[in-house]
This record gives C-alpha cells, sequence and structure tokens, in this order.
C-alpha cells in the first residue's frame, strides 16, 4: 500500500509521515531529500541552476541512498554519490536551490523512476509535491496536507532552531515559503497541486497528534476496504 501525502514546503509533510509510517508499521521515502539531494550535488559541483541539462545528468548519474535503523521505518541518513548529505541538504542555501532544480523535467523522470521502484517494494509513506498526481497516481491513500503561511513559517524556524540549520529570521523563512509556493505551483513539470481524489488536511489548527491520527484512519479504513 502507498500513502500519499502531498503539500506546499513547510506544512508538516515529513513530520507527519514519519509517524504515521511508524503507526502504521510502513517504510518511509523521503523524495524531498532525493531532490535536495541533487540541488546539493549541483551546488558544490557549481553547475547553474538554469542549466537543464546538467541538472539532469546529475540525476541520471548519481545514486541517492538512504541509511535506516533496524525498527525504525525512516531514514536517518542521506547520501549522494556515496557522500553523507543529511545536514548538508537542510541548509538555507539549498532551501533556495531545491526548487529551480526539481522544476526540471529530466531530474524529475530520473527521480520519479527510482522512486516508483522503491514503492513497489513494499507498504510505504511517500511524501512530496506531486506523489498522488505523478509518482504514485493510483496510491490507495491520498492527501494534501495544509497550513497557512504563517503557521508553515512558524514551524519551519523553530525545526531550524533544532536543528541548527537553516534560517531562523521568521520573514526570511515566510518570504521563502511564499516564494517557493509561488514555483512549485507554476512550474510546468508536475506542479504543485492536490490529486482529485485527494483528502485535504488543514493543520493551521491541528496538533500533529491529530494531523496524524487522521491519516492513519484513512489508511486503516483503506486496507478495510
Amino acid at each position: 500500500m502507498i500513502v500519499a501525502i502531498d503539500g506546499p514546503s513547510g506544512a508538516g509533510k515529513s513530520s507527519v509521515s514519519k509517524l504515521v509510517a511508524t503507526e502504521l508499521g510502513f517504510s518511509c521515502l523521503d523524495t524531498g531529500a532525493m531532490y535536495r539531494s541533487i540541488a546539493w550535488q549541483a551546488v558544490h559541483d557549481g553547475v547553474a541552476l538554469d542549466d537543464a541539462d546538467a541538472l539532469g545528468e546529475i540525476a541520471r548519474t548519481y545514486d541517492i541512498g538512504f541509511t535506516h535503523e533496524p525498527g525504525n521505518p525512516s531514514p536517518i541518513g542521506v547520501s549522494i554519490g556515496g557522500e553523507d548529505v543529511t545536514l548538508a541538504i537542510r541548509t538555507a542555501e539549498i532551501d533556495r536551490a531545491v526548487s529551480p532544480v526539481s522544476a526540471v523535467p529530466a531530474v524529475r523522470e530520473a527521480l520519479v523512476a527510482q522512486q516508483q521502484r522503491i514503492g513497489r517494494s513494499g507498504n510505504y509513506v511517500v511524501e512530496g509535491r506531486d506523489i498522488g498526481t505523478v509518482v504514485f497516481p493510483d496510491a490507495e491513500v491520498k492527501v494534501f496536507l495544509t497550513a497557512s503561511d504563517e503557521a508553515r513559517a512558524r514551524r519551519r524556524v523553530l525545526q531550524n532552531e533544532q536543528r541548527g540549520v537553516g534560517s531562523t529570521d521568521f520573514d526570511e523563512v515566510l518570504a521563502d515559503i511564499i516564494r517557493r509556493d509561488e514555483y512549485d505551483s507554476s512550474r510546468a513539470a508536475s506542479p504543485l497541486k492536490p490529486a482529485e481524489d485527494a483528502v485535504h488536511v488543514d493543520s493551521s489548527d491541528m496538533t500533529i497528534d491529530e494531523v496524524v491520527a487522521c491519516i492513519c484512519d484513512l489508511a486503516r479504513k483503506a486496507q478495510e476496504g
């Protein structure tokens, strides 16, 4: 079974997905980390973010790997080409770079193929921006998770403070979230939008436990049906 969780930046997709996967006994696939890894490699190699051919070549060339601990459905580490980039992909620089990189059709094609291969191997909770529309259009459960701009900015600032990586300036983070929403929603390749049959969940006034319970309930009903 695939539980697809889509939504804009800062909606809490990553945290929610990990908890849902734990609750259901599923594995968790962090597609966002895959795109961030390609963005990191591009920045590391000095590749221009508007050089679609070079970005596509990176996505086709470098293998992205995840490190797991026994009993933990969520990856604890991310690598590209064998290099650990777990923290490096969470900086403000990569926050800004990931949208243009992920908008390149060749990048998406390469990573979507990898995601589909992984997803066919078991039960997965998969989060991103086009999971229910492009990557797994036949997913048994599709959720579009969102929240207000301000709520998402507050969460991202807190997350960055806890990690010690990324900006902790509320106005800067808010501006970046709004910019990414506009960019991701208007891009030609797999724009951010809910699947027609997705369940919309606005988490602005919900606790994370309430969001997780809602999605787990949808998954269990799908399993029973």
